[in-house]
């Protein structure tokens, strides 16, 4: 992990062992903290840049040598190659749905997508969850955040929480409907992010962690080139 200024704002609030959320049987180390004022588009960058991640009003990174299977992700958004696939997912999207960028909202709809999306997936065992752990996690922030809202007429098959800095987007979290699965709702919402990313003049999108062997998270190779960072250093990766 980097040394960042920035972190003379934030308050470690907790720092120990648990079960991993992506590799079973796996102990995971992933220090909390808290930021002690509202952090800047700037501060976005600059902790993406060293491997922070977001939920909620918190910030984590990885810290759990020996394992380093978890590798933060961006794209130059710049250096994408949209492939025949990508295009495909987009052209389909724009002819037959609703995609608006808006401020994180919270409601009924979106907390029974979220769980819907959860348990069809088999992400985790955890209960389902109700509107205020909802707002925690998704809606809550400690900096500038938006929401992709995609609606098939007025049915609402997918919520894509975004992250913006000055110089960069980070991908938060996405739930959708999987009976949307023709879609591909889970692409689409990279893509589009990627998209408001060069429409806005981002240099950086931040696709969150990857892990080879996690099928939730492995799929984030598509997106080339790419770079991963490994030990504190981000490396270029031209193929999956």
């Amino acid at each position: 992990m980097q040394s960042l200024p920035v972190r003379g704002r934030l308050v470690q609030v907790q720092d120990s062992l648990s079960d991993c959320p992506y590799i079973d049987a796996t102990v995971a180390r992933m220090p909390l903290h808290y930021p002690i004022r509202g952090l800047s588009g700037a501060d976005v960058d600059m902790l993406l840049d060293g491997g922070f991640r977001r939920s909620g009003t918190l910030l984590y990174y990885t810290r759990c040598a020996p394992c380093h299977a978890c590798e933060p992700t961006r794209i130059e958004v710049s250096r994408f190659h949209l492939s025949g696939s990508f295009k495909r997912v987009l052209r389909r999207a724009e002819n037959e749905l609703t995609m608006t960028w808006q401020l994180p909202a919270v409601d009924e709809q979106r907390v029974a997508l979220y769980n819907k999306h959860r348990a069809e997936r088999g992400l985790g065992t955890s209960p389902a969850i109700g509107v205020s752990e909802y707002q925690s996690f998704l809606t809550d922030s400690c900096w500038p955040t938006l929401e992709l809202e995609i609606r098939k007429g007025d049915r609402l098959i997918g919520v894509s929480i975004m992250d913006v800095g000055d110089n960069s987007i980070s991908a938060v979290y996405t739930h959708f409907d999987p009976d949307a699965s023709r879609y591909s709702p889970g692409t689409l919402a990279v893509l589009k992010q990627i998209q408001w990313a060069s429409q806005h003049n981002r240099r950086w999108a931040y696709l969150g962690l990857y892990v080879s062997s996690n099928p939730h998270l492995n799929y984030k190779a598509r997106f080339l080139p790419q770079q991963r960072m490994r030990h504190g250093k981000w490396e270029e990766i031209d193929r999956g």
